[in-house]
């Protein structure tokens, strides 16, 4: 279906592909993965209307048809009255409509070949999409969702992950030749995220989906484009199989520099003994030799592997150093908080933050928790208070609170204490930036890139309690990994509003769980045990536990130079990774 070959294309502060080549066939759901800033969207874009791009090399979509595509910035118009029901039906009745508007034009046409010729398209058209049975394929979106109670409601009911699945739905209706999605699990609760699997699993059409759900690339797609440094890698399998191979891969680089460096060894031992005769005796034979052999090791010690995928550089990512406070002490407390806006949202909500304790605010979307979060940050509440020792920082997912986007990235960082370019190129070459891009405009960047100098900004300065509001959105899953670490080596306090499982499970102690309107604390144990319980197969838990211990152990065999003993838990890691699907 598509087909690039030599695709080159950048802008003229960045090279983002450089002679790039990758397939689509039809009927495959392919996952675009890559670090942050990699191209992942604008690549999206290329494929989406190449005829807006000035690319070099060859780009052939053939027999694609209509493309759909969904954004990650779903904006709705939330005084517009409409009901989910009709909402999805309006495409269906556009077409109906234009279908009397010819049959009314044909009762009084002299000439009816142009309009017999409308007639049989939009009639290709309403065949194309199933338009006779548009209410029952409705309903079976609806259902396959979870939003089958949702049909009668008006949309701006909904939450904005409800909306979110509404507009995949309403573009799978359409039945696009090729379905493009950028990033549609963005800030999607764990239900709405399962519904979204579901939608994906159930499509039967070709779809490039760019995502960073670790969730999503595990149970949804079957090939992966991979971008990095300018270059794609494209491997056909699931993301499992996909990360498997680089394990793979990586031992047998490993493996493959290890023998590389006894061959270079052995020649240098070889040269510096030809190196001693020739000093000792005067013979042209010897000198002749000795330049074939220091050529010989000068071809070897070029050959030196540099693999592009294996070796990708993760983000530095550090929380503020924590300012003092005693231990167990009260940083934050919450006492019969209330929220309301058309209705009451939460009420008699108690709860309290001390030093050193990392808790995570999770719920359905909707529910509000970023508002809540919000207040805290505020202050101004009188259920509110904050410790005397209290100095907290705050991670928004409004991006624009956090920048001024007119502002170069080096810039903005001066301003925010920084004294010299020199400390900024510095600290942020540990957030992935380099010194070249630094001139570059805020709003020039992507939205990855945006939260991980967010990141970066609240590193700065001492602060015991950090608010986090969903910080692992937009971020790779390289960056989700260090934000994880961040978090976990952070000796402060921290509260998170986060609808990623991966992020809450691996380095929070506790949760509080809205529920009805309230909010209840419950230990991470029990958090995780009714995650997995709802959402994975009985094994799947101690399948990934034992995933990850072998991962662990081949990450470690290899920092060591235990090249055997990685390729024998290679072997033990296969069948768990076919076990998991």
């Amino acid at each position: 279906m598509i087909r690039a070959e030599n695709l080159s294309y950048g802008f003229p502060e960045k090279d983002l592909y450089n002679k790039i080549s990758f397939t689509l066939e039809d009927g495959r759901h392919c996952a675009i993965i890559g670090s942050n800033g990699s191209g992942k969207t604008t690549l999206a874009e290329l494929i989406r209307s190449p005829e807006n791009f000035l690319y070099q090399g060859t780009l052939k979509c053939e027999d694609v048809g209509r493309v759909g595509y969904v954004t990650q910035f779903a904006v709705r118009n939330k005084n517009r009255s409409v009901t989910v029901q009709d909402y999805l039906m309006e495409d269906f009745e556009e077409l109906r409509r234009r279908m009397d508007e010819i049959c009314t034009e044909m009762e009084t046409a002299e000439e009816l070949d142009e309009l017999m010729e409308q007639y049989q398209q939009v009639m290709d058209e309403l065949d194309a999409v199933d338009a006779d049975n548009a209410e029952i394929n409705i309903r079976r979106q609806l259902q396959l969702a979870e939003l089958e109670d949702k049909a009668g409601l008006e949309l701006s009911a909904l939450s904005g992950g409800e909306y979110k699945l509404v507009q995949v739905i309403r573009q799978m209706l359409r039945r696009p030749g090729l379905l493009i999605m950028d990033e549609p699990d963005v800030f999607l609760d764990f239900e709405n995220l399962n519904g979204l699997r579901d939608l994906i699993n159930a499509y039967r059409g070709t779809m490039l989906v760019v995502t960073h759900s670790r969730y999503l690339l595990s149970h949804c797609f079957d090939k992966i484009w991979h971008l990095e440094n300018g270059d794609l890698q494209e491997f056909d399998g699931s993301f499992r199989e996909y990360n498997f191979s680089l394990l793979e891969k990586k031992i047998e680089l490993q493996e493959t520099a290890e023998k590389h460096a006894a061959e270079v060894r052995r020649a240098e031992e070889l040269v510096e003994r030809l190196r001693d005769a020739a000093t000792e005796v005067i013979d042209p034979m010897r000198g002749k030799v000795l330049k074939g052999k220091v050529a010989y090791l000068e071809r070897w010690k070029a050959r030196s592997i540099k693999p592009p995928f294996v070796e990708i550089r993760r983000p530095e990512i550090s929380l503020p150093h924590a300012a003092p406070a005693e231990e167990n002490a009260v940083l934050l407390r919450v006492e019969d908080y209330s929220l309301s806006f058309e209705e009451k949202l939460l009420e008699h909500v108690s709860f309290e933050i001390r030093a050193g304790q990392k808790i995570a605010i999770v719920g359905p979307n909707g529910t509000g928790k970023t508002s809540l979060l919000r207040d805290i940050r505020a202050a101004k509440n009188p259920a509110v208070q904050y410790g005397e020792e209290t100095k907290a920082g705050f991670f928004s997912q409004l991006q624009e609170e956090s920048f001024c986007e007119d502002n170069s990235i080096r810039d903005e960082f001066m301003e925010a204490g920084l004294e010299t370019r020199g400390e900024v190129d510095e600290y942020l070459r540990k957030y992935c930036f380099e010194p070249e891009g630094l001139g570059r405009k805020i709003s020039q960047l992507s939205g990855g890139e945006k939260n991980l100098l967010q990141l970066a900004k609240l590193a700065l300065g001492e602060k015991n309690l950090v608010l986090l509001d969903e910080p692992s959105s937009h971020l790779d899953t390289f960056a989700q990994l260090a934000l994880e670490d961040a978090i976990s080596a952070y000796e402060g306090a921290v509260l998170m509003v986060s609808h990623d499982f991966y992020t809450i499970a691996n380095c929070m102690d506790s949760v509080l769980y809205v529920e009805n309107g309230t909010i209840r604390p419950m230990s991470i144990r029990a958090f995780r045990k009714m995650i997995y319980k709802h959402h994975f197969s009985k094994d799947y838990l101690e399948l990934e536990t034992r995933k990850k211990e072998l991962e662990t152990r081949i990450a470690r065999y290899l920092e060591v130079g235990s090249t055997e003993e990685a390729k024998l838990a290679l072997e033990q890691l296969a069948p768990i990774v076919e076990a998991m699907g």
